[in-house]
């Protein structure tokens, strides 16, 4: 008898060695094939890009995700007491393999996509949903946290990791922890839903975008053009197979300087009215019905989770705290903003007038009109400047003032693999000659790419076993591409973009934080844009501008009296531009206040808050319902006010080199990199500012920039 239990024993402990070694072997071998998951032998460690082919993705996930989960268990398995090293900092490490994939995946999904990798997207988008759900909702894991929590004052826990654990038990807190099972169940399944519609929604946008196209075979139609913008229609209708025609698109470099030089009023009517009703067509690409599901799955949510909308549940997590101060600073600025857009709409009509024109000033009009009185009132022409803004000669100008302020310097490499031909990589050193970053620029549009402008990260930075792990950062914008007779030439709206985008990859790159998930970027929206709008002042400043802006044919830099225009009309079109990004924010903020979807139409609920504001109907909201991707298809929902909070900080911020007398000052720069730019979310933000500025925000300086005080 004993003799039969100890053949058993041995044949369940061989089955069970047997079993392991399966797995092992088959953890070995995918390891080894699949180039997301194995070591990249590659300069720093960034992503092999020729090897990684889209069915690596799949299984790439789901191996990195099972990986998680096992480190969960380890986790929560653990016999010992719970402590900082064994629960919070192993739960902040857990998923590196994950983020790995993720990170090339998702940046792919923006920066190169086909259908297949949107496809592969709608499928692992739920999977990572229910993955990171069945973290933050797991009771033994939460349970450790708790415990630590409560005893955090005992921890002897340094600065930085007691931010992490507090932060923690908080987004655990946020995120359902202390639900009971069937809430928990509901809210699992609530977040698997808005993962799918929100990729549903970004996808109909770029398709949408795609599908437009204004083909001109009457040269007499592009009267107005400038002949840059004549040559790049040219190129795009032979890349479309219109050999001997012209086609527009509703890519920004292609639509905007149609809005604001074509001659032919009815050609712009046609090509503004299919950019604002982009996914409000009816057809399959349409975004209304995706609009009312995802407000009604986050009113859900919120209520789930014991807020009263999904505004208060987002706002908690900010700055502004809640929505009166976001309110309160958004109505400080429409009423004057609406003051001068309509003094700015009497203007327009006027000249309409004098040119013979008797019908009322439209949206398709606007533009147009501030052109021709950017000319005549100023002197200045946007196709004057673009000779002055090469594409290199910005970037450079852009390197120049990083290494003034923070003492970087960049150096260009071709040994480093790229995603796309377009794209330049650059090694990123600090004052010793270290290499403390990598950078992708990715300047022009292609179908793949979906539209606008952004920063994102290949990997962040931090710290692991000791070791510093330089962050991978990525600038991605929608520019002109150069053509056989022009470089590419960007306009000044261009350039400030560019300081923008790049201001971000600046927090991301000077980045000196431990954990990766309160490294870089990772901030409360409302703060994020602070280091990204601060590097626009450095951009339009005579001192920076004369070093950059260089013709391009004869490298003379940009004249005094050129500069003083720009001075000039600074504060020009600016109730226009003001106005239309409150309409926005306004109306990001009446969908995500809302307690219950009263309406079945949102493009008809936007048109009734419009209304009600008072917003003139010759200005659209910057972005409309269908395609306000910011709010539906990313993550700016009740936060798209997050940039005119952020410049009242970028404004003020800039104040602190103005009154010193010197915009590249030592110690102004010292405590900016310090305490801004460093230091990503290792302290409250408003304590950041503090530090850095020593006293509260005010906004005297962005009512005088914009031109509204």
């Amino acid at each position: 008898m004993r003799t039969q239990k100890f053949f058993v024993i041995v044949l369940v402990l061989s089955f069970a060695v047997m079993i392991y070694s399966c797995k092992q072997k088959e953890k070995e071998d995918i390891t080894k094939t699949n180039p997301l998951l194995k070591e990249w032998n590659t300069p720093y460690g960034v992503p092999p890009f020729d090897e990684i082919k889209e069915e690596h993705y799949e299984p790439a996930f789901d191996f990195a995700m099972k990986e998680q989960k096992e480190n969960i268990e380890n986790i929560i398995n653990n016999s010992e007491e719970p402590t900082f090293e064994n629960t919070i900092e192993a739960l902040e490490y857990s998923g590196l393999l994950l983020s790995k994939v993720s990170g090339v995946f998702y940046n792919m999904l923006s920066s190169n996509t086909n259908d297949s990798l949107q496809a592969i997207a709608q499928r692992i988008s739920p999977k990572l949903s229910k993955h990171y759900d069945e973290i933050t909702l797991n009771e033994k894991l939460f349970e450790r946290i708790e415990k630590l929590y409560n005893k955090k004052s005992n921890l002897n826990l340094n600065k930085e990791q007691e931010r992490l654990l507090e932060l923690t038990y908080k987004n655990f807190v946020r995120n359902g922890a202390k639900l009971d099972d069937k809430s928990k169940k509901r809210l699992m399944e609530l977040n698997e839903r808005l993962s799918i519609l929100s990729l549903k929604f970004g996808d109909n946008m770029l398709a949408e975008t795609n599908n437009f196209e204004l083909i001109i075979d009457n040269e007499k139609d592009l009267s107005g053009l400038p002949a840059a913008t004549i040559e790049a229609a040219a190129i795009t209708a032979k890349e479309k197979g219109y050999e001997g025609k012209w086609v527009f698109t509703l890519h920004n470099p292609s639509v905007m300087p149609f809005l604001q030089y074509a001659s032919n009023r009815d050609l712009r009517k046609k090509i503004q009215q299919a950019y604002v009703n982009r996914c409000n067509n009816n057809n399959e690409f349409d975004n209304k019905d995706i609009i009312i599901e995802i407000l009604n799955l986050r009113i859900e949510r919120a209520k789930l989770l014991g807020y009263e909308n999904h505004a208060h549940y987002v706002l908690e997590d900010n700055m502004a705290k809640n929505t009166e101060n976001v309110y309160k600073l958004l109505n400080q600025l429409w009423t004057p903003a609406i003051k001068v857009a309509q003094k700015e709409a009497d203007m327009y009509k006027a000249i309409m007038k004098k040119e013979g024109i008797n019908d009322e000033l439209k949206a398709w009009d606007w533009r147009y009109y501030t052109e021709k009185i950017r000319k005549e009132k100023y002197n200045l022409d946007e196709e004057e400047l673009k000779p002055y803004f090469k594409i290199e000669n910005v970037r450079d100008g852009i390197f120049e003032v990083a290494n003034k302020l923070f003492g970087l310097s960049f150096k260009k490499v071709n040994n480093i693999p790229v995603y796309h031909p377009d794209v330049e990589s650059f090694e990123v050193l600090n004052e010793n000659n270290e290499v403390i970053a990598v950078l992708y620029m990715d300047y022009f549009p292609r179908e793949s790419k979906r539209g606008g402008a952004w920063m994102n990260t290949f990997r962040e930075q931090y710290k692991y076993n000791k070791k510093n792990v330089i962050p991978i950062i990525t600038v991605n914008c929608n520019f002109t591409k150069p053509t056989q007779n022009l470089p590419s030439l960007l306009t000044l709206d261009e350039v400030e973009t560019l300081f923008h985008e790049f201001g971000h990859a600046l927090h991301g790159m000077l980045s000196d934080c431990t954990y990766p998930s309160i490294s870089g970027t990772n901030v409360p929206r409302d703060f994020v844009e602070l280091p990204s709008q601060l590097m626009e002042h450095w951009a339009t400043h005579p001192q920076v501008m004369k070093k950059y802006a260089k013709h391009y044919q004869t490298n003379q830099p940009i004249p005094d009296d050129l500069i003083k225009k720009i001075e000039d009309a600074s504060h020009f079109n600016q109730g226009f531009a003001t106005t239309e990004f409150l309409a926005s924010a306004l109306l990001d903020m009446y969908y995500h206040t809302l307690t219950t979807v009263d309406f079945k139409n949102p493009v008809e609920a936007e048109n009734n808050i419009m209304k009600k504001l008072g917003l003139i109907p010759e200005i659209a909201p910057r972005h409309r319902s269908t395609y306000f991707s910011h709010i539906f298809g990313g993550g700016y929902s009740a936060g798209y006010y997050s940039y005119i909070w952020s410049e009242v900080l970028d404004s003020d911020a800039f104040e602190a080199f103005v009154e010193k007398g010197d915009i590249f000052d030592k110690e102004t720069a010292h405590k900016l990199k310090k305490y801004i730019y460093s230091n990503g979310h290792k302290d409250d933000p408003m304590t950041m500012y503090l530090n850095f500025r020593g006293r509260e925000p005010k906004i005297d300086a962005l009512l005088k920039n914009r031109g509204l005080n």
